[in-house]
């Protein structure tokens, strides 16, 4: 481990070191050599069809409606025949709803939520899993803290219960996919522009251009410079991804892509709470300093794809992926409001990481028949890296105090602000490297009866550097993750199935930052899930789902509720969630499109977490009952228009605390409401199309998420959206 790296301080420039580069361009090579050097060792006897399908990761889609998935079992499947809960976001209802970030897209997925993630990265929550690391793209680790955008996206998929068998450690509660835009060898050029309330400007452009029958490129590019309902925050983004694809033959084909992306925006903690709600202040009111929270992050990312078909039947298909991050972000944020409900307490602290990740993946799959069973078998290995180094740093204001107290009715503070490190903030380097094998056999019994059955195993080891104190932390974890599925088929068009699933979240990064942890509590957190279902094309291009399961995690690092010192931990039995969910998506009509569902999710602990957290309180940012749905009806082939209506039952800021002492008011409760979105769309031609957007149509104050009792996000009033979408 190299101890000299830092994470770049603010006011250096991001950049690409050109060796770097260059090991990368190495690497991506490698990967390619490797998978097509591999592919002459396999050969088996099996039905397979004379040329390489069409290799495309997005499925078959119509409009909302998507019919098949290459990520959920690593072979083309239909979602149907697929054993537990996947929703897919399509290309078409990502423009609709004027899609421009993950947490947007995921609005009207049952079961999804999101937490506030301190203004400075996407924290999604399924089935009461918070986390911020279970993001993938093209079904590769995408493993860095930032907010993704989708300019380069064809679809999102979200998955939910434990998916560890196919995707590794974490994705315990769910993970969301991001499916890539690939080159084509149809020419296309598309642009959209988008102006919108709150200084919202945004410019995206798409090319497609075929070279020959051989090579063919894709250029995504991506320029935001927006402003936000919020007083003083705004936010700067841009993105380039270049991407070449080479058919050397109709079965093998080659592709290679790279990213940069910047973000740079105002950290936003939100308002604070006073006496177990929000307090009542203008949703614009920004608590603390804006001018002085800044964030920024930068990535850079290579991918490879090689896959090759053999005249057998057999498949290779190898992915690689390497990137870099480097994040910086800075909060002067909310506290305490003191009990007379007059002041405030602002404090401020900021955050340097950098982290550079290898990821390669190499699959092969083929079917069998035994008589009259059929399989259809994947055995695949996986190898990463992981290298990242944290610093942090405390805020002094006046160079004295770690806080200040400023008045409510007006919480801002320009006192300045020096930032040093405290005898409890993190300066440390890690390394997690990672070595898993697994294996998956899809059988079909009868055309009723279906199987789906995998087993992967980890080799997790975690190499952790205080560089404080040089303490040093190793852990070795050989995880081992089953999953089950079972699938009959009454008629054609609906599957009924159960499923059971194990996936493990091994210690790694903030989680290794105590000097408390033992031996014991470095054992990786188990999640266990139990889930029967149902999936119906009830038309040819609409699906109805439902879901009933048990989702229960335990090992989990607690404070001894028994310590009087506070110091000592143990593990829990953590919590559990059981919840029903129902989607709907596609089309009714060739006129009328929806998508959405409802969720019924109770997050419970089953332990006692802390001296104030006992067995049997709720999970925090879940809330018991949602429902969304959207709409989009064309009248005419011209005009058309889209409605969608969200509802949320109120929830707890935090983790609810039972408290036996006279405290008043230990629990901060966020409101439950309904916010009701709506769309007009223009058809000028088939090539040129415009929309007006409308995000909370009749001005509904509701609250969206928080990040703890004290930094809770005001929803956004009544703001619009103009688009202009040409494709030629």
């Amino acid at each position: 481990m190299n101890k000299s790296r830092s994470p770049r301080l603010p006011g250096m420039a991001p950049a690409i070191a050109p060796s770097a580069v260059v090991r990368a361009i190495h690497l991506l090579a490698a990967g390619a050599t490797l998978a097509l050097g591999a592919s002459t060792a396999w050969s088996q006897t099996a039905d397979g069809s004379n040329s390489l399908p069409p290799i495309t990761v997005t499925g078959t889609e119509q409009g909302y409606a998507a019919k098949r998935s290459t990520t959920a079992t690593k072979t083309d499947t239909p979602l149907r025949d697929t054993p537990q809960s996947i929703s897919v976001v399509t290309s078409d209802e990502l423009r609709d709803r004027a899609v421009q970030s993950i947490a947007e897209a995921a609005r009207y997925v049952p079961g999804v939520g999101f937490a506030q993630g301190e203004g400075n990265r996407e924290t999604p929550i399924f089935r009461g899993i918070s986390t911020t690391g279970d993001f993938f793209i093209d079904g590769i680790r995408d493993d860095v803290q930032y907010y993704r955008d989708l300019y380069n996206i064809e679809r999102v998929e979200v998955f939910k219960g434990p998916n560890a068998m196919i995707f590794g450690r974490g994705a315990t509660g769910g993970l969301i996919n991001r499916v890539s835009k690939q080159p084509e060898w149809t020419p296309s050029y598309g642009a959209s522009v988008t102006l919108g309330s709150h200084s919202n400007r945004r410019l995206t452009a798409d090319i497609n251009q075929p070279i020959n029958d051989q090579l063919s490129f894709r250029l995504n590019g991506l320029y935001e410079n927006s402003k936000s309902y919020r007083d003083g925050v705004w936010l700067e983004r841009s993105g380039i991804n270049p991407t070449l694809s080479w058919r050397p033959s109709a079965k093998t084909l080659v592709t290679l892509g790279y990213e940069h992306f910047k973000d740079k925006r105002i950290a936003d903690r939100g308002i604070t709470s006073f006496r177990g709600v929000p307090v009542v202040t203008d949703p614009s009111t920004f608590f603390g300093n804006a001018a002085g929270s800044p964030t920024w992050s930068s990535l850079d990312a290579f991918n490879a794809l090689v896959e090759h078909e053999f005249d057998n039947g057999v498949v290779l298909r190898n992915r690689t992926r390497w990137s870099e991050q480097d994040k910086f972000y800075r909060n002067v944020f909310p506290g305490a409001v003191n009990a007379l409900g007059t002041t405030v307490a602002i404090s401020a602290y900021d955050n340097a990481t950098t982290r550079k990740s290898f990821f390669n993946q190499t699959d092969v799959s083929f079917t069998l028949n035994t008589g009259a069973v059929k399989h259809k078998f994947l055995v695949g290995a996986e190898i990463g890296k992981q290298d990242t180094d944290n610093f942090r740093n405390t805020g002094y204001f006046n160079n004295t105090a770690t806080s200040v107290n400023v008045p409510l009715w007006l919480p801002a503070t320009y006192a300045p602000v020096f930032y040093r490190q405290s005898a409890t903030d993190a300066n440390n380097s890690g390394t997690a490297k990672v070595a898993a094998l697994y294996v998956q056999d899809q059988i079909e019994l009868s055309p009723q009866f279906q199987l789906i059955a995998g087993l992967r195993y980890d080799r997790f080891r975690v190499d952790f550097q205080n560089n404080r104190n040089g303490d040093r932390f190793k852990t070795n974890d050989d995880l081992v993750s089953p999953r089950l599925g079972v699938i009959y088929k009454p008629v054609e068009p609906l599957s009924l199935y159960a499923n059971y699933s194990i996936a493990y979240q091994p210690r790694a990064g903030d989680q290794l930052s105590s000097l408390t942890l033992s031996s014991s509590a470095l054992k990786p957190e188990r999640f266990k899930n139990y889930e029967i279902g149902a999936k119906w094309d009830v038309l040819p291009a609409l699906a109805a789902t439902a879901a009933l399961y048990r989702l229960d995690r335990s090992n989990v690092v607690v404070l001894d509720p028994t310590d009087p010192t506070g110091a000592r931990t143990i593990l829990s039995d953590g919590q559990r969630t059981q919840g029903f969910e129902l989607g709907l998506s596609g089309n009714i009509t060739p006129a009328w499109s929806v998508s959405g569902g409802y969720s019924y999710t109770d997050a419970k602990f089953k332990a006692d977490t802390s001296a104030t957290i006992r067995a049997g309180a709720r999970v925090g940012q879940v809330p018991k009952h949602t429902f969304a749905l959207w709409n989009r009806y064309d009248f005419t082939p011209m005009w058309g228009a889209g409605a969608g209506v969200i509802h949320q039952a109120k929830m707890f800021a935090s983790s609810e605390q039972i408290v036996t002492n006279a405290a008043p008011f230990p629990n901060v409760v966020l409101p439950g409401y309904t916010r009701v979105d709506a769309a007009v769309f223009f058809t000028l031609n088939r090539n040129v199309q415009m929309q007006l957007n409308v995000e909370n149509l009749f001005n509904r104050k509701y609250f969206l998420n928080a990040n703890s009792n004290t930094n809770i996000t005001p929803g956004a009033p009544r703001s619009f959206r103009v688009s202009l979408n040409a494709k030629f």
